[in-house]
């Protein structure tokens, strides 16, 4: 079970890096797009475009620091063999559930390595 939690532990580490690389590029897209946008809106539609940009980085720094920062930690957690780590996994891998394909591939793998490795052990 050890090779399986340092897979899991490698796949947290990816995941969570891409998550982040991932908002970096779409708030900077969004930066970059958004005052070409506003232009084209022009006065009476720009409005909407200043505030859309502080919203847009807001909810990018939100799903990093909600879903991508935890996932690095638990990855980080499950090659040092740490006990909580796993436990944290399983919690951000109950919400990978709902990414359809590759996230609910990653959740399924980690209940099931949650549960071989909790049976695994005596209590």
């Amino acid at each position: 079970m050890e090779n399986h939690n340092r897979v899991l532990g490698f796949i947290y580490i990816i995941t969570g890096a891409f998550q982040i690389m991932g908002m970096v590029i779409l708030y900077a897209l969004f930066d970059t797009l958004m005052p070409y946008l506003a232009e084209q809106a022009g006065p009476d539609g720009g409005w909407v475009f200043e505030w859309l940009v502080p919203f847009i980085g807001t909810l990018a720094l939100g799903v990093i620091i909600i879903f991508s920062i935890p996932s690095l930690i638990a990855g980080i957690g499950l090659l040092n063999q740490q006990r909580w780590a796993l436990t944290l996994a399983l919690i951000l891998g109950i919400f990978k559930l709902f990414s359809f394909p590759i996230g609910t591939a990653i959740g399924v793998y980690t209940i099931w390595v949650y549960a071989e490795t909790t049976k695994a052990k005596p209590a």
